[in-house]
């Protein structure tokens, strides 16, 4: 069993550490240069029109509204990497519960394994109630001040 238990424990901080990485490492992809189809022109940003989006570069983009896009602020940034946190912390407890499952499961009966088990999902149920409260405790707050 401590076998299993440490290649189930590799395999959940591997995922893990990809659905971090993939969650900051987002690609992003730029605009085409190319002028709309129909030969029309394009909508810049701040207002105006051009003949392609390079020409909206050329124009500047003093006159952007924060709100319509663009990049996003430092509170939007911190609302997603709490959220993703509280999101993986949410996975951990689930997979918490369904290995305590398993080990109930697979306990045949055994008092300490059965009491183990049973400890392993209730602490996973708590850990999930937890991530679910942090997440509208944080949601509310950031958006309260913010």
């Amino acid at each position: 069993m401590t076998r299993l238990s440490s290649r189930l424990k590799i395999i959940l901080g591997v995922v893990l550490m990809i659905v971090g990485v993939a969650s900051v490492a987002l690609p992003v992809f730029a605009a085409e240069d190319d002028p709309p189809a129909g030969g029309g022109s394009v909508s810049c940003p701040g207002g105006g029109s051009a003949a392609s989006f390079a020409d909206c570069a050329k124009k500047g983009v003093e006159g952007v509204d924060p709100d319509e896009g663009g990049a996003p602020g430092l509170t939007t940034t911190v609302t997603n990497i709490i959220n993703t946190v509280i999101f993986a912390v949410g996975i951990v407890a689930v997979i918490m519960v369904i290995l305590g499952g398993i080990q109930y499961s697979t306990s045949q009966g055994a008092a300490d394994k059965v009491k183990k088990a049973k400890d392993t999902i209730m602490y996973g149920i708590i850990g999930l109630v937890v991530a679910i409260l942090a997440f509208v405790i944080v949601n509310f707050v950031l958006d309260s001040i913010f």
